[in-house]
């Protein structure tokens, strides 16, 4: 659905007006395409006590700030001496990056401290820049395998992502899915339509053979996506008894990434929820991830190196009115990346484990939400708008990639830095 604020805002007596009255002020976000697949502008590099370049207005089209070495918070001055005669420079659509460490593994208080600093630094930034542009913290573990993250928040394929706060270790190795010369195989649920959609074609771009997976009822349209994408189609119900046998036997020569993406809502306030759509929404968004991807695991149809990527919410983070259900399936999805990225059956494998969490996607669901429900939604976040399903799609794609092996037991927001629950 069309969002006639955001193109208000961008004309001159729209700016006027908005800046006037105090209103948000969202800029036309840098998304990737073909014709345009990085960013304008040079990426500036810096360490945290370091002499920064004098500014140059426009110059850079990202900032990485190395603060890995900040053990006191008297060097948390290096941070905000590097990046304060910079960040009002920094184009339209930019990136700053502040690289730290993690805060439990430092050798004292004093570091820990610090460190933990950083993200009040990031968060606050992020809410602060406008024009578009984004602040991340990546956390380096030691032999923190960065450059895939690097390359995805440097790029305009992160554009509906800030404020985010992601760990990185060492990488878990790619297994035969990063082999040269071998397509990987992916499996989508909930492909039919909306996020899963765009997660089929943002990974078939990416040169996945995708297996397009929704239920029986969606086989025409299932179909259409799957020919289009030279992929193929598989109707299941995932919360089948035998979905996982199912799946399992359409995929004989294995699986490399796995997208937990199917998923429904029944919202009603839990003083008027019934028992059935309680149940249902918490077996299909909860149930049928845990099932399914026991089977796949036991089975061994999960290669080596693998990538297994769900989909939580900000609903599952900060909760949502009228929304128990579903904010406990999607909290639950949470409890189950981080159990299972940590676990032998996944980490003894190289399979990384993480999470993408939507805040207000702009689909059919979100285009039924009433008119000043909608209007807040799309608002309350730094960025002013409501995402597209391209950017949950190219946020899993960066999780999906074979050099993203460092990554794991993450859950990555994507919601503009919504306001709830940040």
């Amino acid at each position: 659905m069309a969002d006639r604020y955001l193109r208000f805002a961008g004309t001159a007596p729209g700016r006027f007006l908005t800046r006037g009255l105090g209103l948000p002020q969202p800029a036309a976000l840098r998304r990737w395409s073909p014709a345009h697949p990085e960013l304008d502008g040079p990426v500036l590099r810096l360490t945290a006590g370091g002499t920064p370049p004098s500014p140059e207005p426009g110059a850079y089209a990202g900032i990485v700030l190395d603060a890995t070495a900040v053990a006191d918070p008297a060097g948390l001055s290096g941070v905000h001496g590097a990046l304060h005669p910079l960040v009002r420079g920094l184009a339209a659509s930019g990136r700053v990056v502040v690289l730290g460490s993690p805060p439990d593994d430092a050798g004292t208080v004093e570091q820990a401290a610090a460190q933990q600093a950083l993200e009040g630094i990031v968060r606050s930034l992020g809410k602060e820049i406008g024009r578009g542009r984004t602040v991340q913290l990546l956390r380096l573990a030691p032999g923190a395998a960065a450059e895939s993250t690097l390359d995805f928040l440097l790029s305009p394929k992160s554009a509906y992502v800030s404020g985010q706060v992601i760990t990185i270790g060492p990488a878990s190795g790619t297994g035969p899915g990063g082999e040269p010369g071998r397509q990987r195989t992916a499996l989508v649920t909930g492909a039919a339509r909306g996020i899963g959609e765009a997660v089929a074609e943002t990974l078939a771009r990416d040169g996945l053979h995708v297996v397009c997976l929704d239920v029986p009822q969606a086989a025409e349209p299932l179909a259409a996506l799957a020919t289009r994408l030279g992929g193929t189609a598989l109707t299941v119900d995932i919360t089948a008894d035998d979905a996982g046998e199912r799946i399992a036997a359409a995929l004989p020569d294995g699986l490399d990434v796995l997208v937990h993406n199917a998923g429904i809502t029944r919202d009603r306030k839990l003083a008027n929820m019934d028992a059935d759509r309680w149940d249902a929404v918490v077996d299909v968004n909860l149930g049928s991830v845990l099932r399914t991807t026991a089977h796949l695991l036991k089975a061994g149809t999960l290669n080596p190196g693998g990538r297994i990527v769900a989909t939580a919410s900000i609903s599952g983070i900060a909760g949502n009115a009228g929304q128990t259900n579903y904010a406990a399936s999607k909290a639950g999805i949470i409890g189950f990346v981080r159990a299972l990225s940590a676990a032998d059956e996944a980490r003894g494998r190289g399979i990384t484990v993480n999470a993408v969490a939507p805040g207000f996607i702009e689909t059919r669901m979100t285009a039924a939400v009433p008119l000043v429900i909608r209007e807040a939604g799309r608002r309350m976040n730094s960025l002013g708008q409501g995402g597209l399903p391209v950017d949950v799609a190219e946020t899993v794609a960066w999780f999906a990639r074979p050099g993203s092996g460092g990554v794991t037991g993450q859950v990555v927001r994507v919601c503009g830095q919504s306001l709830l629950g940040a």
